[in-house]
């Protein structure tokens, strides 16, 4: 069954039994409906022949009148042999009493079933029924007085064989049924065909599936027209970019990672050395070299738990601790600890907030998100300049706004300051005594609270970052 297991196969089979159970139903309800139609058409023919012998024994008056019987009696044998009729005829008077019967069966016998009864009371009807392998149809019509149209005097009994219909119906359902399962391989087969249509694209894009999990992200489909293929292929190249994306972020990273922790471990190397293979190194020189030994410890130190911070945000591996927090609060004091820094190069801190904001937060991660934007502006703004940080809300989120008037942020490098260790200035981190990994992680953090942060920056003129998160958390499944 390996060929089953073929996409085109699958579909034949489908399309053959999709489209052959409806075309079956089709047939079936179609003959059924056929059926109805010939038989009511049949029982209206033997209903109008019955009729007709009605009017001549009505006319002939012979249920009154028995001096005309041998006459009547073989008027009616001649009719029931005639081709127009060729069936077997009875008249019964009113008692039920049988008259004439074409075949002599039942001749002067009394016959009184429900349709002669019917008739009787002006009733007419015309029944079908089974006789063995036979299709019988029984046409009863009532014969008024000639000259009292309110009196019945008897019944004209026409009984005749419908085999030709049910023949000419079993034909049919032959030759409907055949249709049916001929125009279901044509379907199917068709669909095989054209089926082609469909597999060779994804065909086509499974082969590039493929490389991509050996390891070939450059892979890119052409794509053509609009249809669902087409969007499947637009959404296999967007992910191939991710793929690529996510891999070059992931070479940067550990060539950053390498090359910051390579220079302090280089600086200590030489420091060490130097006074490893001097001879008679004096005592300062030992507390100044070790001085600076420690800085470059600390710095790795620094490094390293900010590469563990991000680690655990990316994993979730540290919960949010989420409380109610007074924001004006927590800003103010973020601005009391950064007071010094902003002292030494003379920049003004300016706090601006019209209410009183409280906010659903983990208090100690958005803490360290908002000092880190902070001590940024306070870093890369020049002497004498000024760093504003403005708290508003509305009904739903609160804005964080920190304003300076720094250096600013070209705009082609705007989009990837939150990178980790993506540095507008290769050297100015390293100058600031920064990791490069503050940024990326305050838009973790901002992005674990479900908010966003943007930038807008024009070099020489300073930057302005805006953060937006609601003031109710909401967790995944909804807020609690």
């Amino acid at each position: 069954m390996k060929w089953f297991q073929s996409l085109r196969w699958r579909l034949l089979v489908l399309f053959f039994i999709v489209s052959f159970m409806p075309l079956t139903f089709f047939s079936s309800v179609l003959l059924s409906r056929m059926e109805f139609y010939f038989v009511k058409k049949a029982q209206q023919e033997w209903l109008s022949k019955a009729n007709l012998v009605s009017i001549q024994t009505k006319e002939g008056n012979y249920l009154k009148d028995a001096s005309n019987y041998n006459y009547f009696s073989s008027r009616i044998i001649e009719m029931s042999k005639e081709k127009d009729f060729d069936c077997r005829i009875l008249v019964v008077d009113k008692y039920g009493f049988v008259v004439v019967d074409s075949s002599f069966t039942a001749l002067n016998k009394t016959i009184m079933n429900k349709q002669i009864f019917d008739a009787l009371n002006k009733k007419d009807s015309a029944e079908k029924y089974q006789l063995g392998d036979q299709t019988i149809i029984n046409a009863a019509v009532s014969v008024p007085d000639k000259n009292n149209k309110d009196e019945v005097l008897g019944v004209v009994i026409l009984s005749g064989n419908i085999d030709s219909v049910y023949k000419s119906l079993a034909d049919m359902k032959s030759q409907i049924y055949l249709l049916s399962l001929v125009t279901s391989l044509f379907v199917g087969i068709l669909c095989f065909v054209t089926s082609s249509l469909i597999t060779k694209p994804l065909k086509t894009l499974m082969k590039f599936v493929q490389r991509i999990t050996t390891g070939q992200l450059d892979q890119k489909v052409d794509v053509v027209g609009k249809d669902e293929i087409a969007e499947l292929g637009n959404a296999f190249n967007h992910m191939a970019e991710q793929l690529q994306r996510v891999e070059q972020s992931r070479q940067e990273f550990v060539s950053n990672v390498s090359h910051e922790l390579k220079t302090p471990l280089s600086s200590i190397k030489v420091l060490t050395e130097s006074l490893i293979f001097q001879e008679n190194v004096p005592v300062e020189m030992y507390k100044e070299f070790f001085t600076d030994i420690n800085s470059e410890v600390d710095r790795l130190n620094n490094i390293i738990s900010d590469l563990l911070t991000l680690v655990r945000l990316d994993q979730r591996e540290v919960p949010l601790n989420i409380n109610t927090v007074n924001l004006n609060d927590v800003t103010q004091g973020i601005l009391k600890r950064l007071i010094p820094l902003a002292k030494k190069k003379e920049i003004k801190l300016i706090y601006e907030s019209h209410k009183d904001i409280t906010a659903e937060i983990d208090e100690v991660k958005f803490t360290l998100a908002i000092s880190n934007l902070i001590e940024n502006a306070i870093k890369y703004t020049p002497n004498g300049g000024e760093v504003k940080v403005i708290i508003q809300s509305d009904l739903q989120d609160v804005f964080i706004t920190v304003k300076d008037t720094g250096i600013g942020i070209a705009k082609e490098e705007q989009s990837k300051i939150f990178e980790r260790f993506y540095r507008t200035d290769k050297t100015r981190n390293r100058e600031t005594g920064g990791t490069g990994l503050g940024l990326a992680i305050t838009y973790k953090t901002i992005v674990m609270h479900n908010g966003a942060i943007v930038v807008e920056s024009e070099e020489g003129e300073g930057s302005t970052f805006v953060i937006q998160i609601p003031l109710r958390h909401v967790w995944e499944g909804g807020t609690r």
